[in-house]
């Protein structure tokens, strides 16, 4: 079983990951992770936090020469604002300012505080911040890594920001097409609809607004039988669902074509099987997303999520003070006008740690070399069934 935990506040010294569930062998370098990490911080309508976070990953343990030795894997990624934070954040005196009190609509700060019966929103707003994200693209990073070794590849575009909507077939994208989006100002692959995206990101922004919208992951080279169809908590749709649906701000998330389907009939919805001798069982289109019964069919895993627009406004909307009850205008901290297009890159993590999760528990193995010779036999089994 692959799994991690992290730690860290938005304001603190760091944010800390420990992966655990690793094979050996894995070719793992903060170069790698430090790439993946820039692509988060990325895409037009991002705050100016992003330009002083130069996230850059510290291994402190589960590597040895160049690759994982089984053990647990341990990063650090340092905030560079904590210096500034140091009387705030402090971890054993106590903050040299009064409590924050102000609550902000759409955010975790009425909710936390009184789940915690903390006066201070503070404790919550740290924790529940996006910069939390930095341990998730940390752990893909390495799951990419894995996953790169069995050809399988992970990317994303912006299907609409706003209104705005990309003039995109999922089905006919490719992986040299893919690769483009993080040439776009906006991830985008229809240059119009960015073009039209970036007018409407630059137009909220004088009005103090916020926007949202959609993205999409896909999934290459995926085997059929990842997951299971014999129990709830082992369907691979609900785990992909639940690992993009625990991103800040997503509030919606469909496999395939999704909420499409249910505006189709049977016969246009489900995807004609064929087989092609010497590589195996294929389908005619995809409207599954490569995802049936629980289990990955061989066919491109195909994730969307909608993505509200973020709450934190520069034109603070009318809230309530926690302590006083009165009425107040919400705190206004520093905020992206549009996160979609960084959004999209996060995701790619969160898959990308689900199907080598899924992998790891269909191959078995403790180390690389063994996991490849028992994934050339499932190839060549699913090749020949």
């Amino acid at each position: 079983m692959l799994r991690f935990l992290d730690a860290g506040e938005s304001h603190g010294k760091a944010i800390v990951v420990i992966l655990e569930g690793l094979p050996f062998g894995i070719p793992v370098d903060a170069g790698g992770i430090n790439n993946e990490l820039s692509r988060r911080r990325i895409g037009y309508g991002r705050s100016a936090r992003m330009n002083i976070e130069v996230d850059e990953v510290k291994i402190t343990s589960g590597i040895r020469a160049g690759v994982t030795i089984g053990s647990p894997l341990a990063l650090e990624v340092a905030n560079a604002e904590y210096d500034k934070w140091q009387k705030v954040m402090n971890i054993e005196k106590p903050a040299n300012e009064d409590a924050l009190t102000h609550l902000r609509p759409g955010h975790a700060d009425l909710a936390g505080a009184i789940k915690y019966g903390t006066g201070d929103v503070r404790n919550i707003l740290e924790r529940a911040s996006a910069r939390e994200t930095v341990g998730r693209v940390s752990a893909g990073a390495v799951a990419k890594n894995f996953l790169n070794i069995f050809d399988i590849e992970i990317y994303s575009h912006v299907r609409s920001v706003d209104g705005v909507q990309a003039k995109i077939d999922t089905e006919s994208l490719g992986i040299e097409l893919l690769r483009e989006a993080d040439q776009d100002p906006v991830r985008c692959l229809d240059a119009g609809a960015s073009q039209q995206m970036i007018k409407e990101i630059d137009k909220a922004r004088e009005e103090g607004d916020s926007l949202g919208g959609v993205f999409e992951v896909v999934a290459f080279g995926v085997p059929i039988g990842l997951g299971s169809h014999v129990h709830w908590d082992r369907r691979l749709d609900g785990r992909i669902a639940a690992g993009i649906m625990s991103m800040q701000a997503i509030k919606s998330v469909e496999i395939g074509d999704g909420f499409m389907l249910s505006r189709m009939r049977g016969s246009e919805a489900a995807d004609r099987i064929y087989h092609e001798k010497g590589k195996g069982f294929r389908h005619s289109s995809n409207h599954a997303g490569g995802i049936e019964g629980g289990m990955t069919n061989g066919e491109p895993v195909v994730v969307r999520a909608a993505m509200k627009p973020i709450p934190t406004l520069a034109s603070p909307l009318d809230s309530v003070d926690l302590s006083s009850k009165k009425r107040i205008k919400a705190t206004v901290e520093r905020s992206d006008v549009c996160a979609v297009p960084a959004a999209a890159v996060i995701a790619e993590s969160a898959l990308a740690f689900i199907l080598a999760d899924a992998l790891i528990e269909k191959l078995g193995g403790d180390n690389i070399d063994e996991m490849k010779e028992r994934y050339q036999k499932l190839k060549r089994f699913q090749a020949d069934f």
